[in-house]
């Protein structure tokens, strides 16, 4: 990665070697870094995707993608698709709903995609899909408050 840890929290920095290069890491959140780490890139048509890939510290005790990682990296993902309608504050979760459909294995490339409902005054409204090679996982739908940043 270049950059550093001077940069503010919410601040993407671009990933340059690896398997990750071309993709985004926010510096500043340990638990992020601890529980991916987590990346995001905006494709060219504009859509926001995040990915990680999947290790042995994200599966539960049936070897299968557990559904805390996969709640966690949604609420990373939910983030990262609003973040247009939330550049000008910080934010919350509010909200986060989910619907488990598959489960995922240690190797998997997984993905989340999106998009902002509603950008209201105080709350963005985001519902997404994380899958791994095209196959549904889980479902998301999200409220982000706007905060203002102390």
């Amino acid at each position: 990665m270049d950059g550093g840890d001077a940069q503010a929290p919410w601040t993407p920095i671009e990933i340059t070697e690896g398997e990750w290069a071309g993709w985004r890491i926010w510096s500043g959140d340990p638990f992020e870094l601890h529980s991916g780490p987590f990346y995001c890139r905006q494709n060219a048509d504009g859509a926001m995707v995040c990915a990680f890939r999947a290790e042995q510290k994200h599966m539960n005790g049936g070897g299968f993608m557990h559904g805390g990682a996969l709640l966690t990296f949604a609420d990373y993902a939910l983030f990262c698709i609003g973040a247009e309608a939330l550049a000008d504050c910080g934010s919350v979760t509010a909200s986060l709903n989910a619907e488990f459909i598959d489960g995922a294995k240690v190797g998997d490339v997984i993905e989340a995609r999106g998009d902002v409902i509603r950008a209201a005054a105080s709350l963005v409204f985001i519902r997404g899909l994380i899958s791994t090679a095209g196959r549904p996982l889980m479902t998301f739908s999200a409220i982000v408050k706007k905060v203002r940043r102390g």
